[in-house]
């Protein structure tokens, strides 16, 4: 008895930990003059920066600050005293359409805080510097119609442990070309016809549990690996993947756009969409699509790829304009050209037929779209190159202050509209 009251003392111990809040004692604010964090190119930003302990403003302390593009060169650097609990500086103009940073720096006690805000000028006039390759569409064509020939075969395996009195969990197994795609498919058990939700994933390799809350909601959901091996597998079995053979998997065979590692990847999520279209569950009509950082980036590919597609929700979407650092400002993640090491000709050819902006000229579905000016993983000039050459109906809907993250409120915005879209056939 006493070793069991023993373990329980350890575990809520451990729970304490855990349940200790991120935020930390003190707070860095660093705020622009203008509400939506917005100018037009050729203004001057103002960032105000503030220092908080317990809540309060500290004066008179120094804070160093740096003001650049994103992920690029250093403008502007120096140190600043903050009076009446704050100080302003001015940034330098911004004269092409972009985002320019603005970091402070204070050590307080020993400890180093920071935090930065984002000025965005006029960001709906940027451009991409990728470009459409001419046999772009004819390439795709070709991969479409090889990975026709290979028959879907599916393999549903029930889940029980992860079932409820609404929903039914299966781990799904598929062919894609080269190998296989995994999943988690979940589906009403009510009988009946529903639309369709295909979960395409952000980077990395992990184990899955698929949408049961959406199965829940009357959806058929399917969430995708692309990894070609199981996603119910021990933790640890990603984690040495990610250390070994997958270790940035996004690089992998980039010499040869035919051998590239999305290949099979993009390929599959049609795979993906093929399986659902197999199951009598579906309504045979509406499919959604949606994702986040990687996710974000697939949810438009698929779009622009297949018609099946008919509404997309894209959060912060990586792998757009990739060769943005070849033209003096931030490309997208993963950022391969960012080193001079990687920039050899044949990756950056290949990286034109799988950059985000070149399926966006092709989406035709309505869009919803989201993500922060803070982003550093995923840098909004990026999002902003593929979202702007985008002619089907969109809407953007900007968390300025978000990083690679999102709010409640944004999941709920997204959810709440790509439901509305599928179930108003």
């Amino acid at each position: 008895m006493k070793k069991v009251v023993f373990l329980l003392l350890i575990v809520f111990a451990a729970m304490q930990i855990n349940a200790q809040p991120s935020k930390k004692l003190v707070q860095v604010i660093v705020s622009p003059d203008q509400p939506d964090w917005t100018y037009q190119t050729g203004e001057r930003a103002k960032f105000t920066i503030s220092v908080l302990r317990n809540s309060v403003p500290l004066d008179g302390i120094e804070v160093k600050y740096r003001i650049l593009p994103e992920k690029m060169d250093v403008w502007e650097e120096g140190t600043v005293k903050l009076k009446d609990g704050k100080a302003v500086l001015k940034a330098p103009k911004f004269k092409d359409p972009g985002f320019l940073r603005c970091w402070a720096f204070v050590e307080i006690e020993g400890k180093k805080y920071s935090s930065y805000s984002t000025a965005g000028f006029s960001p709906e006039k940027i451009k991409p510097t990728t470009n459409l390759p001419d046999d772009f569409k004819a390439f795709w064509d070709k991969g479409k119609e090889e990975l026709s020939k290979i028959p879907v075969r599916p393999v549903l395996t029930l889940m029980p442990e992860r079932c409820t009195d609404k929903a039914d969990v299966y781990h799904v197994s598929i062919d894609n070309i080269k190998g296989k795609i995994y999943g988690i498919l979940c589906k009403p058990k009510a009988e009946g016809k529903y639309p369709a939700i295909l979960h395409v994933p952000g980077a990395g390799i992990r184990p899955y549990y698929g949408d049961v809350k959406g199965a829940e909601q009357g959806f058929v959901t399917f969430q995708m690996g692309i990894h070609g091996i199981p996603v119910n597998l021990d933790p640890v079995v990603y984690k040495d993947l990610m250390a070994g053979p997958l270790k940035n998997y996004w690089t992998t065979n980039m010499d040869d756009k035919d051998q590239y590692y999305y290949k099979r990847v993009y390929l599959g999520c049609i795979r993906a969409l093929d399986f659902i279209e197999s199951l009598d569950c579906f309504d045979g009509e509406n499919i959604g699509i949606t994702g986040q950082s990687q996710g974000g980036a697939l949810s438009i590919i698929t779009a622009g790829l297949d018609k099946r597609i008919d509404y997309l929700a894209s959060v912060h979407p990586a792998l757009s304009d990739l060769t943005g650092y070849l033209h003096g400002r931030t490309g997208g993640w993963p950022h391969m050209f960012r080193n001079e090491y990687t920039n050899k000709t044949e990756k950056i050819e290949t990286s034109k037929y799988y950059d985000v902006v070149n399926f966006a000229r092709f989406v035709t579905v309505p869009g919803w779209y989201s993500w922060g000016y803070n982003d550093d993983v995923c840098p909004p000039t990026t999002a902003y190159s593929a979202y702007n050459v985008i002619s089907a109906p969109k809407e953007l809907h900007i968390f300025q202050e978000t990083q690679h993250w999102t709010f409640p409120e944004q999941q709920e915005l997204k959810y709440g509209w790509l439901y509305k879209q599928l179930k108003q056939e």
